[in-house]
């Protein structure tokens, strides 16, 4: 068994990729730096991110796969899901490897499920953009957080920064502990070593809202009333279109 042990970045995967290659040795198992190792294993090989090494190997994929395969295998990576960084490495192995083009082949297993991962992803994206709800904060600023399921959020800034370039606005994960802040110029990544509670809860508090947010929000609970047919109230087809994991950041769902 040959074990790579990298830092846990794409980055990292694509340095992986590099030294598999130049050692002529690919790996059974990628492990995080520090992780517990199994009792028994042939090879042990630490990577060490190389931006160089990244470089070239993507140059490298440019030539062998498209663009739209190229997001795929990024959005991929963004699941987080267990041993994704193995799968990806396979795939990229046999895009080098393969005399023609491997994307359409779902035949096999890797190529079948990167696309099954991919949709997966991809429909996260969606549904925080469709479920996200902005709470105006008493500085001007709109604050948005949310627990994905995937590490959406760097997939979903480009449409925010696009549908609200005239406002200030903080996209948060609670879930990973990071967001993105929009100055009206360009959108950051941001991280926070002391956390307000709205950076736990996800919820401004009556002191941080905006005076006009407190009314908006309850003109929108009113209006969500009103609007909704008692006599079809369909409980599971409506948590089928609106999961109730997003229930507790949406206005329309607070008492």
């Amino acid at each position: 068994m040959v074990i790579f042990l990298y830092d846990k970045t794409f980055d990292g995967l694509l340095t992986a990729v590099y030294e598999a290659y130049f050692r002529k040795s690919f790996p059974d198992v990628l492990l995080a730096q520090g992780a517990p190792l199994p009792l028994f294993y042939d090879e042990l090989v630490t990577i060490y991110t190389d931006d160089e090494k990244v470089d070239r190997v993507w140059k490298g994929l440019q030539k062998r796969i498209s663009e739209s395969a190229l997001s795929c295998l990024a959005v991929c990576w963004l699941s987080e899901l267990p041993e994704v960084d193995i799968l990806l490495f396979r795939y990229i192995r046999k895009a080098f490897d393969s005399p023609k083009s491997i994307e359409l082949n779902f035949g096999d297993t890797d190529i079948l499920e990167v696309s099954k991962i991919w949709k997966k992803v991809n429909q996260e994206k969606h549904r925080v953009i469709e479920f996200v709800r902005f709470q105006k904060a008493e500085d001007g600023t709109f604050f948005a957080a949310m627990e994905p399921m995937y590490n959406v959020l760097p997939l979903v800034t480009s449409h925010f920064k696009d549908r609200f370039a005239d406002q200030k606005w903080l996209l948060y994960d609670l879930k990973r502990e990071y967001g993105y802040y929009y100055d009206l110029t360009e959108v950051s990544e941001v991280r926070f070593d002391n956390k307000d509670s709205h950076l736990l809860s996800g919820i401004l508090n009556d002191n941080l809202m905006a005076e006009d947010e407190k009314i908006f929000q309850r003109l929108w609970k009113e209006y969500f009333k009103a609007i909704t047919i008692r006599e079809r109230i369909n409980p599971r087809l409506h948590r089928q279109h609106m999961p109730v994991r997003f229930w507790k950041y949406l206005t329309e769902k607070q008492n």
